[in-house]
């Protein structure tokens, strides 16, 4: 079977070619570019628990060496602090610059052999069938490349979306920020700070080797920001930040951001598809659009592989639009709603509902992962199986509790996810300390195990000591991309299967796929 095309080198295509890999999928990556992301200290990513773990998982390496995790979060009210939360609860959020990011996903897509890298390749016209895509693209060489799918993750002017005729409606210039990375010495090492009041807000986040990102918020159709400007803007910030005289400081790089609302009406036409930018544009916070597109390629990766080995219902690779352009969608509308209020100090309830705490929780929320603005994703699930309540609810992503393997490996849960196949988890106390030779075959496990090896979709079957919420001998379904299915309530073979069978949306029965080769797309050369 051919390749999937992936149109589109950045994080999220990058991202998506190795969730394909991971499950055994070869893909060919189109990069218009020569190869080398540009070096921009200003432009970061801020990643939550998921899509950190997703990266770690992808084998990105460089998260470990040029991102680094925030120490705590401190809100200041016109000049004073209001608050400091840290992180013994909620995971910190991981601050790292793009180009690092990519560069990370670019080292191991490069020595992966399913994932082929082809740089300097524009696409410029694709045609489908029943079969496949044929895509066409001009650059070093002119080719014709043959693929399973075509998924076009080639930003927010897509040449995906533009020759599949999709509108990308939406509201352009949202807000504006001046943005600058500088290396100097705060008072709050490590710590990322939102800053309000006196007509102004700015955050600053923490990069490795006291490396800062700091941004502004401007008026949204005001005048151009000088240099001299922006110099200005950052001697008087720090001045106030420390305690009235400007630090030393080596400015690295500078920016004006203009943020775009933008939804495209469709995801996916036929065996082709859209992710990241080239679906939709998300900015109010100013670093999520690449974490939404992280979430796209997770999603879209598992769906993709089923239909690749096994063939797939029309009704699963349905879901990935109706899952994730119902989530972007959600935030794009908690945004427009807040937002306004946010910025003018109006009553939040009377713009976004349940809103009743500050201004700055609500953002607060949002920069950390959580809330409207900023909470993971939960989707609707095929089937409504709750026999046991958890902290999570159906559909919702699952906690990172450690796991173990029928080898007998003791893994976050999360590690084991992007392998395209569900994961059966029995929360079984005291297994933690237990020989695997003990538990394997008492209690529940074998009939468990018999349950799990009959399901119609490939399943890794787990033990966990414990679960949030969850009692003794609770058993979760969980997707490939680590959202929780169904919990039932022991071994219910008739139950597991049903739920098994309705995430797969009515594809033709799993098999075991034979080993893949590395991808040979056919290349016809003009």
């Amino acid at each position: 079977m051919d390749p999937v095309i992936v149109v589109g080198a950045g994080p999220v295509g990058l991202s998506l070619a190795l969730a394909l890999a991971g499950a055994g999928v070869p893909s060919v990556v189109l990069d218009e570019r020569p190869g080398k992301d540009e070096v921009r200290p200003a432009r970061t990513v801020v990643l939550h628990a998921d899509t950190a773990a997703m990266a770690h998982r992808l084998g990105c390496t460089t998260l470990r060496d040029e991102g680094a995790y925030f120490a705590a979060w401190r809100t200041m009210r016109r000049g004073r602090d209001a608050h400091r939360l840290t992180f013994e609860d909620h995971p910190a959020p991981l601050h790292v610059p793009q180009h690092a990011l990519a560069r990370g996903l670019r080292d191991a897509a490069a020595t992966h052999p399913l994932v082929q890298l082809i740089r300097d390749s524009r696409l410029d016209s694709l045609e489908q069938d029943d079969r496949g895509v044929t895509a066409h693209t001009r650059g070093a060489e002119t080719t014709w490349w043959r693929g399973s799918y075509l998924v076009g993750c080639d930003g927010a002017r897509s040449t995906v979306r533009k020759l599949l005729g999709i509108r990308f409606p939406g509201r352009t210039a949202v807000e504006r920020h001046a943005v600058a990375a500088l290396r100097t010495e705060l008072p709050w090492p490590g710590e990322a700070l939102l800053q309000r009041g006196g007509g102004q807000e700015v955050t600053s986040r923490p990069l490795p080797d006291g490396v800062w990102r700091l941004d502004w918020l401007l008026p949204a159709r005001g005048e151009l920001v000088t240099p001299d400007a922006l110099v200005t803007l950052i001697r008087d910030t720090l001045a106030q930040w420390c305690g009235g005289t400007t630090p030393p400081y080596d400015l690295l790089d500078t920016g004006v951001h203009t943020l775009h609302h933008r939804l495209a009406r469709r995801w996916r036409d036929g065996r082709a598809f859209l992710a990241g930018d080239a679906a939709h544009l998300l900015g109010a916070l100013g670093t999520q659009g690449v974490e939404e597109g992280l979430r796209d390629a997770e999603n879209l990766a598992w769906k993709l592989s089923l239909a690749w080995h096994h063939g797939a219902s029309e009704a699963l690779l349905d879901s990935y639009e109706g899952e994730r352009r119902t989530a972007v969608a959600s935030r794009l509308r908690a945004a427009d709603q807040a937002m306004p209020a946010l910025r003018s100090g109006g009553g939040l309830r009377t713009y976004l509902p349940g809103a009743s705490r500050s201004a700055e929780s609500l953002l607060t929320d949002g920069h950390l992962g959580r809330g409207p603005l900023g909470g993971q994703p939960a989707y609707a699930p095929p089937v409504a199986v709750r026999e046991v309540p958890t902290d999570t609810e159906p559909g919702g992503p699952v906690a990172n509790v450690p796991v173990t393997a029928p080898d007998g490996a003791t893994v976050p849960l999360r590690d084991l996810l992007g392998q395209g196949r569900l994961l059966a988890v029995l929360v079984a106390p005291g297994t933690g300390v237990w020989d695997r030779r003990h538990w394997l075959g008492a209690g529940l496990m074998p009939r468990l195990a018999a349950a799990v090896s009959a399901l119609p979709v490939r399943t890794d079957l787990l033990v966990a000591d414990s679960y949030p919420g969850a009692p003794a001998h609770t058993v979760l379904l969980v997707r490939p991309d680590g959202h929780l299915a169904a919990t039932f309530a022991g071994v219910r073979p008739a139950e597991l299967y049903e739920a098994a069978d309705a995430i797969r949306a009515g594809a033709p029965a799993s098999r075991v796929p034979a080993p893949v080769p590395s991808p040979a797309p056919t290349v016809v050369i003009d």
